[in-house]
């Protein structure tokens, strides 16, 4: 309860609006321990092969990394991505589905790598 007596408000999501593409907004999903533990496991054995493939000098090594990487971004985009605003692809308004499947990849990115942010821990948390 708030000090006015009032229930605390809580939105489980949040609109981003894009830097790649003004006028476009997203809807995301805020981190809680629980979700921040299911996305976790979801791209630990992803980043763990991303790292190793990284470190190879090889061209499939190279080509595996960028597989790997896009499927990170890809979990990360399904787990957390819940809308898109103010695009439109084919002349349809873009839906999370056709943003992944025939969208702009910079926006993709961007969003992949908002989601990605949030879902670190910082110091301050890491030492609560």
């Amino acid at each position: 309860m708030s000090h006015s007596g009032e229930p605390l408000q809580y939105l489980s999501t949040d609109w981003v609006d894009s830097t790649v593409m003004p006028g476009v907004r997203y809807l995301v999903r805020r981190v809680s321990l629980v979700l921040r533990t299911e996305i976790t496991r979801r791209v630990k054995k992803l980043l763990a092969e991303l790292e190793y493939r990284e470190a190879g000098d090889s061209l499939e090594d190279r080509l595996s990394a960028a597989l790997v990487a896009g499927q990170v971004d890809l979990a990360y985009l399904d787990w957390g991505l819940v809308r898109v605003q103010g695009l439109e692809i084919d002349g349809c308004e873009a839906t999370v589905q056709t943003l992944l499947e025939s969208g702009p990849e910079a926006l993709s990115q961007e969003i992949a790598k908002v989601i990605r942010d949030r879902c670190r821990v910082t110091e301050p948390e890491r030492k609560n």
